[in-house]
Order: structure tokens, then C-alpha cells, then sequence
């Protein structure tokens, strides 16, 4: 078996730099020209050499979009308070890597909300992203979109029944172990109130890994 090595600094920056580079969505959009990203492409990723934990999440809102920083939002707040992490630790790449199944906000659809991930950006990037950082052990699975990715056979027919399945990925052998959670949108707040477990068994799990692993 061939174990991988996490790339150095240097090779991250220069991965960085292609990344922050990339104009797929709006020069070579999959579905025409007419589809192109509706706005200049900002990706917003944070690799790292170091971090054993990587939050896999949707894709950046305007907020994110206009500062640059992953979560920089309310979902951002929730999603820290699950962690039981301040901002500091949050956004210090040694101890948490970031990368967004989509790397550029998406813009809005007709009824006002954020749209799902632009297709053209996980193909390109995620496997050659993933690569770059074998030391990753758990990989916290935000969403829908995420979940498809890289669940596999542990996803269920819904992201509920996804979540609720927690038990199953995480317990499954092999590396990384991957965790799903429900986006830490205020929207989800009712979804939350309605499935009691999330809070009285999932973030207990959740919160004892990342002290194992970011700490």
C-alpha cells in the first residue's frame, strides 16, 4: 500500500494559488454560456499540511463572497457553537482544514435564496484537494451536498435520515471517518427543535472528536 504524503507549504500555496485562480464557473460553464457565474469568481478555501479535521461544506454566501472568509456568517456562529470553538481557533488552518464543495458563492435564484454549488468546481478540484491532505481523520459533512460526495453507501434517501445515521459513518473502518451534520443555517432551527437527538447525542460525539483532534 502507497501512504501519501501531505504536501508542504510551498505546495499548498502554489495548489492556494491555483485555486484562487480558477475561473471555470464563469469562463467555462458547464451547462452554456448563459449559465456562466453571474458575478467575478472569489473561491474561498483554507487547505491545510496540518489540520486532521475538515469541514466540507456547501458553498460561500455574499457575506463570505464579499470578506473572504469561510462561515464569516450566522451559519458560521451555529456552526462554532456545535464545535464549542471560538473564531481564533475556527480559522487556524492547523487545526482545521476548510473546503466548500462549491468555492465561489453561486448567487441567488428567483425566490431570494443562495443556489446549490456551480457543478463545474468539485470535479476539478475536490479529489486533487482531498489528495493534497492525507493527514485528514474526520471530515464533518455539512449538508446535503457534501453528504452525496462523500458518504457513499452511509447516505441515506435524505439528509435527515443521513443524520440521523451518524453512528453508522463514523463507526465505519478506515480513514477518514466522516461525521454528516445539517447546515447551521438559522432556517434549519425548526429542524433542529423537531430532532431533539441532534443536540443530546450528536454534538456530544461531535464535540469530544474535534477535542481529540484540534486540541
Amino acid at each position: 500500500m502507497v501512504i501519501k504524503s501531505a504536501l508542504n507549504e510551498e505546495q499548498l500555496d502554489e495548489l492556494r494559488a491555483e485555486i484562487a485562480a480558477c475561473r471555470i464557473c464563469r469562463d467555462a460553464p458547464l451547462r452554456g454560456i448563459e449559465d456562466r457565474l453571474p458575478h467575478e469568481p472569489r473561491p474561498v478555501a483554507v487547505l491545510s499540511s496540518r489540520a486532521r479535521v475538515l469541514i466540507a461544506g456547501q458553498a460561500p454566501g455574499l457575506r463570505v463572497h464579499e470578506s473572504g472568509l469561510p462561515f464569516d456568517d450566522a451559519s458560521g456562529d451555529r456552526l462554532r457553537q456545535w464545535l464549542e470553538v471560538d473564531r481564533p481557533t475556527f480559522y487556524d488552518r492547523d487545526r482545521f482544514a476548510i473546503v466548500p464543495m462549491g468555492f465561489c458563492f453561486p448567487g441567488y435564484d428567483a425566490a431570494g435564496s443562495d443556489l446549490p454549488p456551480r457543478r463545474e468546481c468539485a470535479p476539478v478540484w475536490r479529489d486533487r484537494v482531498l489528495s493534497a491532505m492525507p493527514q485528514i481523520e474526520l471530515v464533518l459533512a455539512v449538508g446535503g451536498y457534501a453528504q452525496t460526495w462523500h458518504m457513499g453507501a452511509f447516505r441515506r434517501e435524505n439528509m435527515t435520515e443521513t443524520v440521523r445515521a451518524w453512528r453508522d459513518s463514523l463507526g465505519a473502518p478506515g480513514k477518514p471517518l466522516i461525521l454528516p451534520l445539517p447546515h447551521p443555517s438559522w432556517r434549519n432551527t425548526g429542524w433542529i427543535k423537531r430532532h431533539p437527538w441532534f443536540e443530546e447525542e450528536l454534538l456530544p460525539e461531535l464535540r469530544r472528536r474535534i477535542k481529540m483532534l484540534a486540541f
